[in-house]
C-alpha cells in the first residue's frame, strides 16, 4: 500500500523546482508509505509525480516508484494491490514482456503499455488508484477501482492540476488556496461525510469509483471530465434482468467458491498478515475462509471496550477459539479512546463524522503492532441486505407510496404552508415532518432524506448553496425489484465508498497498515446483485445466504445473534468526559466569530442533549467535527 501525489502545470519551472515541490507533497504521505520515497519530473511538460511506499509485495528495489515502462513511454505512480497480477504476468510474458521483480506494479505498468488504460482497467482484480503519464502523447490519466476502496483527489488551483491520495498532499503545493466549498458543508451535515465528487475545498474533487480522468497540459475542469469504466447501476440492472437461476444450495456453493477465491488472492503478501475479527457475520466469514486455506493459525485482532453494550470481544473470542486462530484482544479504556480525538482532523483531512472512526483507529493501531496487512469484512451489509434500517424505512415508505406522487407533492406544499403559519411550535415541527414524508417521489429519494443526520442543513447554516444529492441518477433511473434493493444500491455507491471505506483507509494508513476487503472483490459484488432478494432476506432474517455459507465453518448459535455495529457511547461521553471540549467548540461567541453556523439552533440542540431529554449525539458530533476541523485549519 502506498501514497501517490503529483501535479501538471503549464507554467514553466525547472526540473529541480518540480522535484522539490512534489517531494514536499509526497512527504505529507509518509504514514501511507513509511518504507521508501520516489519522485519523477519532466520540466518540458510541467509534470511531476511523487510516491511513498509501504513494502508489502516484492520488497526489492524492482518495485520502486515512480516507475518507467520498458519502452520509456509511460511513467506510473500507483496505490493498491492487483490480486490477479500473476495471471496477467503470464499473459504478458507470452506477448514478449519481461519482468525484473515479482510485484504487481511492474505487471500493471506492462499491461498499460500493452493494452492502454481503457482496455487494462476491466482486466484488473483488486483495489487501486493510479496516475500514469504518457510521455509521447502528453496525457495524464488518473483512475480508481470499481467500488472506491482506494482514494484519489484531484482539482485545479490557479490553472495547475493537483492530485493525491489524501488532501494533505494537495495542500503542500504552493498554489493550493484552500477555500471552503460551502455546498460540501451542507452535504456533510446531511450525511456525516462528504460524498463524491465533492471535497471540502472549492475546486478539489474526489475521483468517483469506477472512473478515469484524462488530462492534457492546459486542460481545465470544463475539458476534463471523469469517464466511467465500471458502473454500479449497470451491474444492478443486469442482475435484475438476469437473476441467478438454480437452487439455493447451488447459489450457496457458488458464493462459497467466490469467497474462498477472493480471500485466497488477498492473502498474498511478503510481510506478516492477519485479519480484523469482530465476531459478526462479515468478519467471521473472512476469517473462516482464511483459516480454511492456511497451514498455520491466522492472526486475528479485536478491540474490547469497557462499556458492555458496545463490546463484541466475547463473540470474537468464541469464533477465534473455534477456528483456531492466533487471537489478540486489546482492551481500550474510555480515556485511551478519547485521547485520539485531537488527531482525527489530521488523519481525515476534511470533516468526517462517522464516530466509529475512533474505535477503528484503535483497532488499526493494535493490529499494526503485529502485522503489516489486515483483511476486513466491510461490504457484507450493503451487498446482502444487512441493515435493520432498510426494513424500517421500507415500511414507512409503503405507508405513503400508494398515493400518486403528484398528489402527495401537492399535499406536501399545503402542509408546509400550514407549518409556516406556526414556525416555532411543536405542531409546526410535526407538520414539516409530515411534508417530508409526502414529498419524495421514489423509494430511493425517501431513503436518502430520512437516512440522514441534519435533514435541512439550511436551518443551522449562515450560508447555504444548494447542491444535488450525489448519485441522484441511481435513485431516479434505477429499476429495482424492491425498495430494499434501491436502498442497498445507494449505500453501495455512496455510503460504502465515501464513509465506510474512507474510515477504513485513513485509520489503517495512519499507522502504516494495509487493509484489504475481500467481500468487495468485484466478482462477489456482481454475483450478489444477481441473487434474488429471497436469498438475502428470508423469514425476516437478513443476509440469509451469507449466514448459510458461514454455517459450514462455525456453529449456528454464534451467527444468530443481534447486530451490534462498531460504535461508542458518544451521547454519554458528550455529557461527561467530552463536555468541556464540546462546550468550547460550541461557545456562542466562537460560533458567531467563525460564521459557519447559526448559534441559536446549535445551542438549543446542545442544551437539550445535556438535559438528557433528547439524544442529539450524531447531529452534535457533525457540528463538533466541523468546528474542530476549522480550528485545525486556522492553526
Amino acid at each position: 500500500m502506498c501514497g501517490i501525489t503529483g501535479f501538471l502545470d503549464n507554467k514553466h519551472a525547472s526540473q529541480e523546482e518540480l522535484r522539490a515541490i512534489v517531494r514536499r507533497m509526497a512527504a505529507t504521505l509518509v504514514h501511507r508509505g513509511p518504507d521508501d520515497e520516489g519522485v519523477w519530473a519532466d520540466a518540458s511538460s510541467g509534470i511531476a509525480l511523487g510516491h511513498r511506499r509501504l513494502k508489502v509485495l516484492d520488497l526489492s528495489e524492482h518495485a520502486q516508484q515512480p516507475m518507467l515502462s520498458a519502452c520509456g513511454q509511460l511513467c506510473l505512480v500507483y496505490n493498491g494491490e492487483i490480486y490477479n497480477h500473476v495471471a496477467l504476468r503470464r499473459e504478458l510474458e507470452q506477448l514478449g514482456h519481461r519482468f525484473r521483480g515479482h510485484g504487481d506494479t511492474e505487471v500493471l505498468l506492462a499491461a498499460l503499455s500493452q493494452w492502454g488504460v481503457q482496455e487494462t482497467l476491466p482486466r484488473l482484480v483488486g483495489m487501486f488508484a493510479f496516475a500514469v503519464w504518457d510521455r509521447k502523447n502528453r496525457v495524464l490519466t488518473l483512475a480508481r477501482d470499481r467500488v472506491g476502496i482506494k482514494p484519489l483527489y484531484y482539482g485545479w488551483q490557479e490553472g495547475c492540476l493537483l492530485f493525491g491520495s489524501e488532501l494533505k498532499s494537495l495542500r503542500a503545493h504552493p498554489r493550493f488556496r484552500g477555500e471552503i466549498e460551502h455546498r460540501a458543508v451542507g452535504l456533510f451535515l446531511r450525511h456525516n461525510y462528504i460524498p463524491s465528487p465533492w471535497s471540502i475545498y472549492r475546486g478539489i474533487y474526489k475521483l468517483p469509483p469506477g472512473t478515469m480522468l484524462r488530462v492534457a497540459p492546459g486542460s481545465g475542469l470544463s475539458e476534463a471530465k471523469p469517464q466511467s469504466w465500471w458502473n454500479l447501476r449497470d451491474v444492478i440492472e443486469h442482475g435484475s434482468q438476469r437473476p441467478l437461476q438454480g437452487t439455493p444450495e447451488e447459489a450457496m456453493d457458488e458464493l462459497d467458491r467466490l469467497l474462498r477465491e477472493a480471500v485466497a488472492s488477498e492473502m498474498e503478501a511478503d510481510v506478516p498478515l492477519g485479519s480484523f475479527l469482530s465476531g459478526g457475520i462479515d468478519s467471521s466469514t473472512v476469517v473462516a475462509m482464511m483459516q480454511t486455506q492456511s497451514s498455520r493459525p491466522v492472526k486475528t485482532f479485536t478491540v474490547a471496550f469497557e462499556e458492555s453494550d458496545y463490546n463484541e470481544a466475547g463473540w470474537a473470542k468464541q469464533v477465534a477459539n473455534h477456528l483456531g486462530t492466533q487471537h489478540t484482544e486489546l482492551r481500550v479504556t474510555a480515556r485511551e479512546t478519547l485521547e485520539q480525538i485531537p488527531s482525527l482532523c489530521t488523519i481525515y483531512d476534511e470533516p468526517f463524522a462517522d464516530s466509529s472512526q475512533i474505535p477503528t483507529l484503535s483497532l488499526a493501531k493494535v493490529t499494526r503492532q503485529h502485522v503489516t496487512v489486515s483483511l476486513s469484512g466491510d461490504g457484507g451489509d450493503e451487498l446482502f441486505c444487512g441493515y435493520d434500517r432498510y426494513f424500517y424505512l421500507r415500511k414507512l415508505w409503503r405507508r405513503v407510496a400508494w398515493c400518486p406522487a403528484g398528489l402527495r407533492r401537492t399535499a406536501a406544499r399545503f402542509v408546509r404552508h400550514l407549518a409556516a403559519m406556526k414556525p416555532s411550535c411543536t405542531t409546526a415541527r410535526r407538520l414539516r415532518t409530515l411534508a417530508a414524508f409526502l414529498s419524495p417521489g421514489t423509494a430511493g429519494a425517501f431513503y436518502v432524506h430520512f437516512n440522514t443526520h441534519w435533514r435541512e442543513p439550511a436551518e443551522i447554516l449562515l450560508r447555504t448553496e444548494p447542491v444535488e444529492t450525489p448519485a441522484a441518477d441511481l435513485l431516479t433511473e434505477l429499476d429495482c425489484r424492491d425498495a430494499l434493493e434501491t436502498m442497498m444500491g445507494w449505500d453501495t455507491q455512496v455510503y460504502l465508498a465515501d464513509d465506510l471505506l474512507v474510515k477504513l483507509d485513513r485509520a489503517s494508513m495512519a499507522v502504516g497498515l494495509e487493509a484489504r476487503v475481500p467481500l468487495l472483490d468485484h466478482r462477489i459484488v456482481e454475483f450478489a446483485w444477481r441473487l434474488p432478494l429471497s436469498l438475502k432476506v428470508r423469514k425476516g432474517q437478513t443476509k440469509w445466504i451469507l449466514r448459510r455459507v458461514l454455517e459450514r465453518y462455525i456453529p449456528r448459535q454464534w451467527i444468530e445473534r443481534p447486530k451490534m455495529g462498531f460504535a461508542i457511547p458518544l451521547g454519554a461521553w458528550l455529557r461527561g468526559p467530552l463536555r468541556d471540549w464540546a462546550e468550547d467548540l460550541l461557545d456562542e461567541r466562537r460560533l458567531r466569530r467563525e460564521a459557519i453556523f447559526r448559534p441559536e439552533p446549535v445551542r438549543q440542540k446542545w442544551r437539550e442533549h445535556l438535559s438528557g431529554r433528547i439524544n442529539w449525539q450524531y447531529l452534535l458530533w457533525d457540528v463538533l467535527v466541523l468546528q474542530s476541523w476549522l480550528a485545525a485549519q486556522r492553526g
